[in-house]
């Protein structure tokens, strides 16, 4: 179960952090086609994004109450392949291929990792996570973002739902983010500039990704 606060609402293209989309160079005057959503991208950003956090475990980290609504009964309705989410039923960030789950931080402990002010810690086990502020929240099964040419149109189970087949997503940038992002949230994914990687965040360590 996730508390879910906004509505359907549907764009073409957004911007968020940023007065306007980027643009094609090297005329740099008319707006890149191929994004659909994009973040604030300047060399001094040190915000990600953060992934719903849900369950794919019934009653996990709390157990569902059928007469109230709350607590946690795993995800419901078609997953499509491509949906991300942080998992609290272990505490990993997954994302949905060929239907099943794929994990990108699946760490394996006792793990060095090293802090912003580049000492080295070793960790045992993944950090305890504080669900508290959406455990007793009813979700709103109406609740949805639609990003598209077609999204008022879209059918698709997800809270944000990028509907273009022809556009990307454009991730934060962020350079060194296990440095420059000082209290990460769980759930957190940003592009780390300078390993030229996907980074994700599961509340204890970042996980880095390269194809």
């Amino acid at each position: 179960m996730v508390a879910l606060i906004l509505f359907l609402h549907a764009k073409a293209q957004v911007a968020i952090g940023k007065d306007e989309l980027s643009k094609i160079q090297p005329a740099n005057t008319v707006t890149n086609p191929n994004i659909s959503l994009e973040f604030y991208d300047s060399a001094d950003n040190k915000k990600g994004m953060v992934l719903p956090w849900t369950s794919t475990v019934n009653d996990q980290p709390v157990a569902y109450n059928s007469t109230t609504g709350t607590g946690y009964r795993g995800m419901q309705g078609t997953i499509e392949n491509g949906t991300f989410i942080f998992d609290l039923s272990d505490k990993n960030v997954k994302y949905r291929k060929d239907g099943a789950w794929f994990n990108l931080t699946n760490v394996t402990y006792p793990v060095n990792v090293i802090r912003a002010d580049n000492s080295t810690v070793t960790l045992s086990a993944n950090n305890t996570l504080d669900t508290s502020l959406q455990d007793d929240k009813i979700e709103s099964a109406s609740a949805k973002v639609a990003i598209g040419t077609n999204a008022n149109n879209d059918t698709t189970n997800g809270i944000m739902v990028l509907t273009d087949t022809d556009r990307a997503m454009v991730l934060p940038k962020v350079a060194s983010p296990h440095l420059n992002i000082i209290n990460p949230t769980p759930g957190m994914m940003v592009f780390d500039t300078v390993k030229q990687q996907l980074a994700v965040f599961n509340g204890t360590v970042w996980s880095f990704w390269k194809p």
